[in-house]
C-alpha cells in the first residue's frame, strides 16, 4: 500500500499561535472554573460528612484557581505582545 502524498500547504506560523493563544485562554478558564467549584461548593452541600470531605480539599481548588489565572495572565501577555512575537 502506497503512503499518502505529503501535504502542499502547511498552517501558517500565525494561525498555529492563534490556536494555541486559544487553547491557553480555555485552559485557563477551566481551571478558574474547576477552582471555584471546589472552594465555594462547600457553603452549598447539606451533607455534614461530604461538605467535610470537599472542605478539606481547598488547596487544590486554590492551586487551580491560581494556575487559571496564571493561564489567563499568560493569553494576555500574549494578546498584547502583538503577532509578530513569539
Amino acid at each position: 500500500m502506497p503512503l499518502p502524498t505529503a501535504p502542499t500547504q502547511k498552517p501558517s506560523n500565525t494561525q498555529t499561535r492563534t490556536k494555541a493563544n486559544n487553547e491557553l485562554l480555555i485552559r485557563g478558564l477551566l481551571c478558574v472554573v474547576i477552582g471555584l467549584a471546589v472552594l465555594i461548593s462547600p457553603y452549598f452541600i447539606t451533607s455534614p460528612g461530604m461538605q467535610g470531605i470537599v472542605a478539606s480539599s481547598s488547596l487544590v481548588g486554590w492551586f487551580a484557581l491560581v494556575l487559571g489565572v496564571a493561564f489567563i495572565g499568560l493569553y494576555a501577555r500574549r494578546r498584547v505582545a502583538g503577532p509578530n512575537q513569539p
